[in-house]
């Protein structure tokens, strides 16, 4: 035999040489959807390889079927074992990793005497496909070829008449063979999703998708495009009815929404009054509220965004802020978080913590999903008190308030400069806005005399120019002057620095109110490593007397 090459016109010709190797994708099962190119490939193949369970039907066979010739060659690579045990001395992956090398000796065989081989597979040949465990095996050593199928996630979304991802929509595909909770965080953080390898995954896949708040979205589909199709909601579905061939689809949310919401240039509405309290009407006790209001509250998710863009987001957070159909608060924190078609904005100045959480709470009231975007974790010297304060008010006791942590300036800081919170330590905030600096000092003083570590919050602003100053001198009376302090300033931020000073040099002048300090125990170290940088460290254990 000889090995074939494809013309210009899509015929396969003959060559001498040794055959050369084709990964066929056949589609998601209707053989109507086989591409021109494989049915080309198919025919002029001289050995045709398939993979199926140790029962011995393939449906890559199945779909193909009318397209073999009786003087095709056909090799069927029948696994050992798929989801039973087995007794190999390497267990599971041990036996089908000498399957895999049986199979590709098989083909090599074939290919080494001027075959040319068609290795056919359901779906993409490279998309979870069997195939590709042969070509990692021979496409080094001899001419491959890959010819791509529809997938069946495509196929899914096509029988749905779903998109699966619009404008900057994510689109995340993920087997359900995950651990359940990973399944979880990364359902919770895409903004669309699909999953395969159901089966008997599917009990953890579903309590993946209620946990990650995704279950009234998903929807499932069962061997699309092949006989004895299913589509119904996720909720309808008995887990003993549920085969491998089945994927659930959460798909895209742009494509719900009304085509006004979605026009808007650069790819959001950003829609909000100039007081950010658009639509809402006061009732005669003051209160905010409409005409019509829903039979259930909608919901107030308070959102930390650690310190900085969307690499400090948790998971649970950015999914937060990708479900919520309006985000309140902060104008720079709001600026952190992507425009999104459909969502509305109520961006306010940072001294107006009540009347944001208000005006969440009225929302919600209204039956919106809304979502306050906090700093760091919302819960240290942030939203979530506001929030729960006054969601703790008549008459906003029954709407549902969900604080999500993020990551904390302090600890943003710390990892930093190495571990200089690695023991005890507090965190105080140094504003006396809220709170008289009498209690401020008293702290400092009760702190710093227990000999912890200090995380302080809110150094220094404009209007605050004395405060690090009388800080360095009620330390120094507890405090070695050569104690380091951590100054950390916009940690994540394009203008991210982090110096280490001593106590007695810490200078009022180089503290803003977008710097950290931290400020080290008496066991606190400042080392310089031999690449020259510096790290700062707290030990665990502590001496004793």
């Amino acid at each position: 035999m000889s090995e074939q090459q494809a013309t210009g016109d899509g015929s396969v010709a003959k060559t001498a040489g040794p055959g050369r190797l084709y990964g066929v994708g056949l589609g998601p099962g209707d053989p109507s959807l086989m591409t021109v190119r494989a049915v080309q490939v198919i025919d002029r193949a001289d050995v045709i390889a398939y993979h199926s369970a140790r029962h011995g039907r393939s449906i890559a066979r199945s779909i193909a079927a009318e397209h073999l010739r009786a003087d095709h060659i056909e090799e069927a690579l029948v696994y050992p074992v798929t989801t039973e045990s087995t007794d190999h001395p390497g267990g599971y992956r041990g036996a089908l990793d000498e399957f895999y090398e049986s199979a590709a000796a098989r083909l090599a065989a074939h290919l080494d005497a001027g075959r040319t081989v068609a290795v056919i597979s359901e779906g993409d040949p490279l998309f979870y496909g069997s195939y590709q465990h042969m070509h990692k095996r021979l496409a080094h050593r001899y001419p491959t070829e890959v010819i791509p199928g529809v997938t069946s996630i495509s196929a899914a979304a096509a029988r749905l008449g779903k998109p699966l991802a619009e404008a900057d929509e994510v689109l995340t595909i993920l087997p359900g063979t995950l651990p359940e909770e990973e399944l979880t965080a990364r359902l919770a953080s895409t903004d669309t999703a699909v999953v395969m390898k159901l089966g008997r995954t599917f009990p953890a896949v579903r309590r993946a998708m209620e946990r990650s708040g995704r279950l009234p979205e998903a929807h499932y589909v069962e061997r699309a495009t092949m006989p004895g199709e299913r589509t119904q909601r996720l909720t309808d579905i008995d887990a003993e009815t549920v085969p491998y061939f089945s994927v659930t689809v959460v798909p895209s949310r742009i494509a719900d929404l009304p085509p006004a919401a979605t026009a808007s240039p650069g790819g959001g509405d950003v829609a909000a009054s100039s007081d950010g309290a658009d639509e809402v009407t006061a009732s005669p006790d003051g209160h905010g509220e409409t005409a019509a209001s829903p039979a259930f509250p909608g919901e107030v998710v308070v959102v930390g965004t650690g310190p900085a863009g969307p690499l400090w987001l948790t998971p649970e957070s950015r999914g937060a802020l990708a479900a919520a159909e309006d985000l309140v608060g902060y104008t720079t924190y709001l600026d952190r978080v992507p425009l999104r078609p459909g969502q509305r904005r109520h961006a306010s100045d940072n001294k107006v913590e009540s009347e944001r959480a208000e005006l969440a709470l009225d929302l919600a009231r209204r039956g919106r999903r809304v979502a306050v975007v906090s700093g760091g974790d919302p819960g240290i010297f942030a939203m979530a008190t506001a929030v729960l304060e006054v969601a703790s008010q008549d008459p906003y006791r029954a709407i549902p308030v969900r604080v999500l942590p993020g990551v904390t300036a302090a600890n943003a800081a710390a990892a930093r400069a190495g571990a200089p919170l690695g023991h005890d330590y507090a965190v105080i905030s140094l504003s006396d806005r809220l709170k008289p600096w009498e209690v401020i000092a008293e702290r400092l003083h009760a702190a710093a005399s227990a000999d912890l570590a200090l995380a302080l919050y809110n150094p220094g602003s404009r209007s605050r120019t004395w405060q690090v100053g009388k800080t360095r001198e009620l330390l120094l009376e507890h405090r070695a002057p050569d104690t380091p302090v951590i100054l950390a300033r916009d940690i994540g931020g394009p203008e991210e620095s982090v110096r280490t000073v001593h106590l007695a040099d810490l200078d009022p002048l180089q503290v803003d109110m977008r710097t950290l300090l931290i400020v080290g125990s008496s066991q606190t170290q400042a080392v310089r490593r031999d690449d020259g940088t510096e790290v700062v460290w707290t030990p665990r254990r502590y001496p004793e007397g």
